[in-house]
């Protein structure tokens, strides 16, 4: 049984309201609607079962253990409606009416009635006419549409923006490649400078090396050169080399000053300047080659041995005790360098000497030993012999 309502029909409507309602019945059990219907209530119904509001397969059967509360309280009469006709075409069909606010496709809302495809009014969600009062139903919820999104708006607003910051990205960076390449530049020329500065620096020292001071020369090589008394001879002697013995000291000195007590033989000297006296003792002696080697109980201050080849024009300093004056200095040049003579390498030059310097150093500006003075030309002055250091050295292996 289905119940007989009367359906409001707008003021001004032009279409039959018995038409209107055999169409909205039609609509309603058509077959196209069935499967909806069944979704859509299908818990509204087994809720009213459980309830004891009606039959499930039936939703608007009355209750069969409680009285429904329906407004207003009037029971309603049932009768079985006329069918509703059918339209082969479907175009052919009264178009149901369009309400103010409402698309034509919606469905009218029956008071008492579920929506098939519930009016849509304004301000108000889909729910069940007024009049109807069901605690087991429940109004469907409707989410409000969200706005659309402002993706293009924000995207034409952000395109500058990333344009600028590439721009800014690119300018720092082209000024930092800027800085590099100063920084480098700067370090380069910095090292050509300092580069400049060093040969510079090196052709200073050598010219300063070349430089003659013989106050230098005098000052760093007196205290390392005594007068040698030997019987009633004097001489002089020097300090040289690094393989003296802990507290003691080799010095080298010619044959000829020590010559008349080793002969006799005593092999002890003293060694003098100023109030200092140091014994010490002669060791061995190279009476060709003129050299005589001592070796003192004290640890002297050596001299440096220079073991290059001397050049006529250097300028020398020869330290002795002439006639027996300690402490003197005398200046003059490498003359020559006779590689050949008969006694050994010689080197003249031209520093005056006297009896006492016998066994003195010569000394280089670089403040190296290059010979001893061992004796001047009879008759004539500016003409000494030295004998090479490196003569010495080979024949005593101290140095």
């Amino acid at each position: 049984m289905t119940a007989t309502y009367e359906p409001f029909t707008p003021a001004g409507s032009p279409e039959p309201r018995k038409e209107r309602y055999a169409a909205r019945q039609d609509e309603r059990y058509d077959d196209r609607y069935e499967d909806r219907y069944q979704d859509r209530y299908g818990d509204q119904q087994r809720a009213r079962q459980d309830d004891g509001y009606g039959r499930a397969e039936d939703p608007w059967a009355a209750p069969q253990q409680q009285q429904r509360s329906w407004e207003p309280q009037q029971a309603p009469s049932w009768q079985e409606p006329e069918p509703a006709p059918r339209w082969s075409d479907q175009s052919q069909a009264p178009a149901a009416p369009a309400w103010a606010g409402q698309s034509q496709a919606s469905a009218t809302s029956w008071a008492g009635q579920p929506e098939a495809s519930g009016t849509s009014w304004a301000g108000q969600s889909q729910a069940p006419a007024a009049g109807w009062s069901d605690p087991a139903y429940s109004a469907p919820s409707y989410e409000t549409p969200r706005p659309p999104a402002r993706t293009a708006m924000l995207s034409g607003r952000a395109k500058p923006i990333v344009l600028g910051l590439v721009v800014v990205l690119l300018a720092v960076t082209g000024w930092q490649a800027y800085r590099i390449e100063t920084v480098i530049k700067s370090s380069t020329d910095l090292a050509s400078a300092v580069s400049t500065e060093k040969d510079r620096s090196a052709e200073l020292e050598k010219a300063l090396t070349n430089v003659f001071d013989p106050e230098g020369i005098s000052t760093a090589a007196l205290p390392s050169v005594f007068r040698v008394r030997a019987g009633d001879f004097t001489g002089t002697a020097f300090s040289v080399g690094t393989k003296a013995a802990n507290g003691t000291a080799n010095l080298f000195t010619n044959f000829h000053v020590v010559e008349s007590i080793f002969k006799a033989g005593d092999k002890s000297v003293t060694l003098e300047r100023g109030t200092t006296k140091i014994n010490a003792t002669i060791v061995k002696v190279d009476e060709d080659k003129d050299l005589a080697l001592l070796v003192a109980k004290k640890t002297i201050k050596p001299l440096a041995v220079f073991t290059g080849t001397v050049k006529p024009g250097q300028p020398v300093v020869v330290v002795g005790a002439p006639l027996g004056l300690d402490d003197t200095v005398t200046t003059g040049v490498i003359s020559a360098y006779r590689e050949d003579d008969a006694d050994g390498p010689t080197i003249q030059f031209d520093a005056p000497i006297n009896p006492g310097n016998s066994g003195g150093p010569v000394v280089n500006t670089s403040k190296q030993v290059v010979a001893l003075a061992t004796a001047k030309a009879r008759d004539a002055e500016g003409i000494g012999l030295g004998i090479d250091i490196k003569t010495a050295c080979e024949t005593f292996d101290v140095c």
